[in-house]
């Protein structure tokens, strides 16, 4: 009978796999390409295809874009920007997770739903997305909407299996300038940006790819094609191989070949680089899905262990902004840069993101206090630093919700709005009472950081360098490259260092964050101007929010948050309270800080239209 039941049991578990497993895909989270009205028109121009097609580019675009953790007023506009070249109209409620679309061309009308199975940060995919609307405006006869050189968004597109897409950006760039000061002096190339993409190619390893296109049954039909075409091209030159060559004959050849790039360098489906507009055929279906995959797919710029590193100089950096000592430092680099490494580390196996942060902040708790009790064998005094455990909670703040959640709502986006502040309650809710059990098994009471008596001139200094690092640590943990994480970190060391000179001087905390805010936005559309208008290199163009979030999120009130919880963990409401409200109107001055910046700087903001 025993053996009767496991056999059954068995088999019922078995079948319910294989249902499972038959099901899987129709719950990707994403739009079904495979539909018949979307294959239909897979090789077709994009802009002569059905509303089906359209539609799956639009949405897919803002999901993309709403995965990455930005506010659903940019996720709208970057559809609405999609959408404009091919004649499309959209109406789409964005929410936390999840987009209702609804597309209409005139004629025909189609209703996409997507959802995301959980929400997380990535600032690169932000910066991608918008040269790929860039390059797709482009080259369907519209103008470039984000950047003044739409040459380096083609770049970028043509090279997104490289791991390093700020490099490529920043040397094709380079080469594009020295193109334009030598046309002048010099027989000019028939196509400088053919050229300069073919010196990008050149420079980039072979090794170096993190992407695979979309339908590799397409890719290899495309690849037998080559390899026929490169044949044929070895019996023409090997029956003219008595002909010199030269790079003027290179040049000729390759504008007498209907513009189409050298075979071997990249695939033949860029052939539309360097041709004149009447020659231009615009994108397929296929070309758009292919860029818009491998900018899905691309893996995460920084290891795990880099991430935790700059975890740790983060935390480190802030506890020192918030008035510790060197002992809390040492104590909260070593429990943040654990707790992040272990983080990224059962993020990558889609743990639940609640869990993970209630397992990640005790560890990173209990990994501090263990540090500091281990320095107290040699150094009784660090046994005293009972607040540097909070410290090394601080890399858990969800900083890009909280600040798009205000932006939504300065925008009267509520449902959005409210979804991503109850996400971030969440978020803090779990971290505060991993803390505090943490804090109550071991038996730690917080008081605040004692001060550390330094010199007004060398404390600001050390402010100006450790507000520097921790946000370039913030921007690294939300995976922006370098040059973003320098730019980031060169606004925040500004804005943060005055935001504590000016609250030293008697200036209310929260009126210290308003004004932070709203510089750090003024400062990152300053930046974004100066490149539009050349004054700084066009691959320097980076959006506004990948700037400003890292640059304000070490304002956020994280040691306020958490004695909230600590003194509610004791039944001491009043002070549970006080603490509660001081971090609730800091909280609330950072995103109406940058919601004012951009009134002042951007009309699409200053009237309700």
């Amino acid at each position: 009978m025993s053996a009767q039941y496991e056999h059954e049991h068995e088999t019922n578990f078995d079948s319910a796999e294989k249902s499972a497993s038959a099901v899987s895909k129709f719950h990707t989270h994403s739009i079904p390409l495979d539909m018949e009205d979307i294959e239909r028109d897979w090789d077709k121009p994009v802009a002569e295809a059905g509303i089906a097609a359209k539609a799956s580019v639009i949405v897919r675009v803002g999901m993309l874009d709403l995965g990455a953790g930005t506010g659903s007023f940019r996720v709208r506009e970057m559809m609405h920007r999609i959408a404009y070249p091919l004649g499309v109209h959209v109406r789409a409620d964005v929410n936390l997770t999840d987009i209702e679309a609804s597309c209409t061309d005139g004629k025909d009308r189609i209703t996409e739903v997507v959802d995301l199975p959980t929400t997380g940060v990535n600032t690169e995919r932000i910066w991608l997305l918008e040269h790929f609307a860039d390059w797709f405006n482009v080259n369907l006869g519209k103008g470039s909407m984000y950047h003044s050189q739409s040459d380096v968004s083609e770049g970028l597109m043509q090279h997104l299996d490289k791991r390093d897409a700020s490099q490529v950006s920043a040397d094709l760039s380079k080469r594009l300038r020295e193109r334009q000061k030598a046309e002048q002096n010099q027989e000019g190339s028939d196509d400088p940006v053919l050229d300069a993409l073919e010196m990008v190619t050149e420079r980039a390893e072979a090794t170096d790819t993190i992407a695979q296109p979309l339908h590799l049954r397409d890719i290899e039909a495309a690849s037998e094609q080559h390899n026929r075409s490169e044949r044929e091209t070895k019996r023409e030159t090997a029956s003219a191989a008595n002909v010199a060559s030269s790079e003027a004959t290179t040049k000729k050849t390759r504008k007498n070949r209907n513009h189409k790039p050298p075979k071997g360098q990249y695939a033949e489906h860029f052939d539309h680089v360097g041709k004149e507009k009447n020659q231009t055929q615009g994108i397929t279906v296929r070309q758009a899905h292919e860029r818009l995959n491998m900018i899905e797919r691309r893996k995460p710029l920084y290891s795990p262990a880099f991430a935790g590193f700059a975890s740790a100089c983060a935390c480190a950096s802030f506890v020192f902004l918030l008035g510790g000592g060197p002992f809390d430092m040492i104590g909260a680099f070593i429990g943040a840069g654990l707790g992040h490494w272990l983080r990224r580390r059962l993020f990558a196996h889609h743990l639940n993101q609640f869990f993970v942060t209630f397992v990640c902040v005790a560890v990173a708790a209990l990994a501090c206090t263990g540090t500091l009790r281990l320095i107290g064998i040699f150094e009784p005094v660090a046994l005293q630093h009972d607040t540097a455990y909070i410290g090394a909670m601080l890399f858990v703040i969800p900083g890009f919700p909280l600040i798009t959640g205000g932006l939504d709502m300065a925008k009267i986006d509520f449902p959005s709005g409210i979804q991503r502040i109850a996400y971030v309650l969440c978020i803090i809710l779990m971290a505060t009472l991993a803390g505090w059990m943490v804090a109550s098994i071991v038996h730690l009471n917080p008081q605040g950081f004692e001060p550390l008596g330094l010199n007004p001139v060398i404390n600001c200094l050390l402010r100006m360098v450790f507000a520097f690092i921790g946000v370039w640590g913030f921007s690294v943990m939300f995976n922006s490259p370098q040059r973003m994480c320098l730019v980031a970190a060169t606004i925040g060391l500004i804005t943060d260092t005055l935001r504590l000179e000016i609250v030293d001087m008697g200036v209310p905390a929260e009126a210290g964050a308003f004004i932070g805010a709203l510089l750090a936005g003024l400062l990152a559309s300053a930046w974004r101007s100066a490149v539009r208008r050349g004054w700084l290199a066009p691959h320097l163009g980076y959006p506004r929010i990948c700037l400003t979030v890292p640059s304000i999120v070490i304002m956020v009130p994280g040691l306020y948050m958490y004695q909230a919880m600590f003194h509610l963990g004791q039944f001491d409401t009043l002070n549970a309270l006080d603490w509660a409200f001081r971090a609730f109107m800091v909280i609330i001055c950072l995103p109406i800080g940058l919601a004012m910046a951009r009134v002042i700087t951007d009309k699409s903001w200053r009237y309700d239209i």
